[in-house]
């Protein structure tokens, strides 16, 4: 049973590891699926951004209301060898017109909205300008023709309206998007934006280079830091609902592995508490037997002191035997207000010294009893229920101290109750057993294992003060000794 019993916590506490790794697991999968769909929507907010200001940039450009003008020709040549192999150049000119040159105007002012119309259509063929800047890239790596025109627009848009950190960066904090901005020329054109996703999730970042002048190799890099806080908000319920889980299955496993434990400790006081039984009831029915062959010998039961003996002695052992079975009668009881109670006044101190000269005292031990009480004092009580309660006290303070014993017992009343002490200077009760002594079947540590009892000596005496309304309460100090006080209302 044993072995079965310690194969089953092995298997339990794997149980549970095993299941806390699972969930650790699963949590971890969880939170970076978690993590790479914020990501995806950050990308996605990011794009829309880098469109909007492009469209920013690209209306500051409109502006006909200056003294000049830029218009930009763009040219795409595409050669083909006689291998077959593909070459494209884009040509780039930029050409500054003076616009009060082409309208004639002598003073510098805005124009008016004909004017404007009117220098739109001298722009077109007209031959008042001078070329300020022309560039020739090889675009031969563009994927197609159309993203080598896209590239001639971005380059003509950051020639007229330069891409700018302050400018991105203002946007990306409009809507709430924390990172760090740079603008980097590349090796290589880049004709696409390039996203590094995150690589550790607990300070998970991504970075975009987006490439906003392809021909001139010019990219902006966008470094953005992802806020755990926000991908454990988005986790919420997940969290919670894992969280929980968790604990349930692993109450109801600790709960198991504490039954099973309850069971077989269950199991071995069911054993000890027989082997006891057998043991507290051997004495008085040896006594017994002993007496009553003693009663068949005629001789014997014609000496007066012998036949005082033996009937003194079956008495007690038949009151021994009595006092037990009330005992193991009264154990039983689920309710106090089961027990029934005799309820007379007795004076106390007299029940103290008879009870204490029926104690059994072993022969290793040196036993002083100290009886406090006032021998005037009286009580109301069920004299044979206070009569186990006190032996039982007795019997322990006896059972579990030295060689050398001393109990004293006193009492006082005042406030409507008497508090009867029963003190010891025994082995002391550790503080990790002093709420747990009165408990059925529990015996503490003691410095000697082979101190017989059940664990139910304590269980009964706080059964029958509890049974008189009353309370017991005990203090401590290991090597010191012990202090049981049953209070009792009067």
């Amino acid at each position: 049973m044993e072995k079965k019993t310690k194969t089953l916590y092995i298997l339990s506490i794997i149980a549970i590891i095993a299941f806390l790794l699972m969930q650790v697991y699963w949590l971890y999968v969880r939170y970076d699926y978690t993590l790479l769909e914020y990501e995806i929507q950050m990308q996605a907010r990011i794009e829309n951004i880098l469109n909007e200001y492009d469209q920013l940039r690209t209306k500051s450009t409109i502006n006909f209301g200056d003294v000049t003008t830029t218009r930009t020709i763009k040219n795409l040549n595409i050669d083909v060898d006689s291998l077959g192999q593909r070459a494209s150049t884009a040509t780039v000119k930029t050409r500054t017109y003076n616009a009060i040159r082409l309208l004639g105007i002598t003073e510098k002012r805005k124009l008016t909205k004909s004017e404007k119309e009117k220098l739109s259509k001298l722009l077109e063929d007209s031959l008042l300008a001078s070329v300020s800047r022309v560039a020739s890239f090889d675009v031969s790596s563009a994927p197609d023709d159309g993203a080598a025109w896209s590239a001639m627009n971005r380059y003509e848009l950051d020639v007229r309206s330069p891409f700018t950190v302050e400018g991105i960066d203002s946007l990306l904090r409009k809507d709430d998007i924390r990172a760090e901005v740079s603008l980097v020329v590349t090796d290589s054109m880049i004709w696409k934006t390039v996203v590094m996703p995150h690589t550790s999730i607990f300070n998970p970042h991504f970075v975009i280079t987006h490439p906003y002048s392809e021909l001139e190799k010019k990219s902006v890099v966008i470094d953005c830091s992802i806020p755990t806080a926000e991908i454990f908000r988005q986790m919420g319920w997940t969290l919670v609902l894992a969280t929980v889980l968790s604990i349930f299955l692993i109450m109801c496993l600790v709960w198991q592995i504490k039954t099973i434990a309850k069971l077989t400790r269950l199991d071995k006081m069911r054993n000890l508490f027989v082997t006891t039984m057998i043991h507290e009831l051997k004495r008085p029915i040896s006594t017994l037997k002993m007496y009553v062959s003693g009663i068949e010998s005629d001789k014997l039961m014609a000496d007066t002191d012998f036949r005082k003996e033996v009937a003194g002695e079956t008495r007690m052992a038949l009151d021994n035997l009595s006092a037990y079975f009330s005992k193991l009668r009264d154990i039983t009881f689920n309710n106090v207000d089961e027990i029934p109670l005799s309820i007379t006044s007795f004076n106390l101190a007299g029940l103290i010294d008879h009870l204490l000269q029926a104690t059994a005292i072993p022969s290793t031990k040196t036993v002083v009893f100290k009886n406090e009480v006032p021998e005037e004092m009286t009580i109301s009580a069920d004299r044979q229920h206070m009569s186990n309660i006190l032996t039982n006290l007795v019997e322990n303070a006896i059972k579990y101290s030295g060689d050398e014993v001393t109990v004293e017992i006193s009492a006082q009343i005042a406030d409507g109750s008497v508090a009867i002490d029963v003190s010891d200077n025994g082995y002391g009760i550790q503080s990790a057993d002093r709420n747990k002594i009165f408990n059925r079947f529990y015996r503490g540590k003691a410095p000697s294992t082979d101190i017989p009892g059940m664990g139910l000596g304590l269980a009964y005496v706080k059964l029958l003060v509890e049974a008189h309304s009353g309370d017991v309460s005990v203090e401590s100090r290991e090597g010191i000794g012990s202090t049981f006080t049953i209070k009792l209302p009067q």
